[in-house]
Order: structure tokens, then sequence, then C-alpha cells
């Protein structure tokens, strides 16, 4: 074989064994409730655990700008303590293609400034599977969760998405 040859098909066969090239993503969502359900510890401790459906439209950069996303959460929280929410959100591009998300956040109070509770939604998301051209994406990232009112969640998302091969 010719040294030409060679050099060709090693450079053929490496560009077929490297992965996609991950891109960057950046969406946010306000999501708004649309069913919930509600434990209530009657113990003295305020915990609550919410599981909540909640759903809004992701705005950004990347693959995933533009879903609407729908959230199926738990939110084991303690008040003034902290907590471990997590669930899935199914992101839904205008064509029906579907990515599910699963995300975990640590929930942490900090003292604010005026001595009270400020909560700390931090945490990270993964991608778990899809439909159609959304089918082949791995990806994660972070996530923070902020309140925009006693009800909605802007959920934010930052991290990588590639194509699987």
């Amino acid at each position: 074989m010719s040294r030409l040859t060679a050099l060709v098909t090693a450079v053929t066969l490496s560009s077929v064994a490297l992965p996609a090239m991950a891109e960057p993503l950046h969406v946010e969502a306000v999501m708004s409730p649309k069913e919930q359900m509600q434990l209530n510890f009657k113990d003295g401790t305020k915990h609550f655990v919410l599981l909540v459906r909640r759903e809004g439209k992701a705005e950004g950069t990347g693959v995933l700008a533009g879903t609407s996303v729908v959230e199926y959460g738990m939110h084991d929280i303690v008040p003034g303590v902290g907590g471990n929410p997590t669930g899935y959100l199914e992101m839904t591009a205008a064509n029906g293609d579907i990515a599910y998300i699963n995300w975990h956040i640590g929930a942490v109070f900090v003292p604010g400034p005026d001595g009270k509770p400020v909560l700390l939604d931090n945490g990270y998301w993964q991608i778990v599977g899809g439909t159609g051209g959304l089918k082949d994406l791995v990806g994660a990232g972070t996530l923070h969760l902020k309140a925009v009112s006693a009800t909605d969640r802007r959920f934010i998302l930052d991290g990588e998405v590639a194509r699987k091969h």
C-alpha cells in the first residue's frame, strides 16, 4: 500500500471514529402549573412534597430552543432547611420530535441580607431519551430554578449537546 493510500485511509477512519462536536445550549422556560398534588407533613416541620406538571416555552440558543416544555416534577422541600427536587422535562419541537431531560436540584437555604432564608435552587440536567430528529442527542449541564411568582418557575438550562453515532 502506498503512503498516500495509507494516509487517506487513516484520515478517513479517524474522521468516522470521531464523535460529533458538542454545541452549547442555553435555554430558559417560564413554567406555569397545570396540575399539582401536595403532601404537607403535620409534624411541625413545614416539610412538603409537591408533585407538579408545569408547562412553558424554551427560549434561547441551541437545538432545544423554541421547544414546548412540560415538567413532571417532585419537589421534596423542608422550608428554611433544604430539599431535593427532581423530575423530567419533556421538550417537544414544532415538528413533534421530543427530547427527554432528567434533572436534579439541591435546594439549599442560606441567610439573606435581612436574616431570612434565601433559596438557592441549583443542580444538573441530562438528556435521557428522544424521538425523531432528537432521538440521538446526548448532553448535560447545569440547571438553575428561579421563582417568577408564587406559582411560576424559570428553568435555566446551560450545557452542551451533541449527536451520538
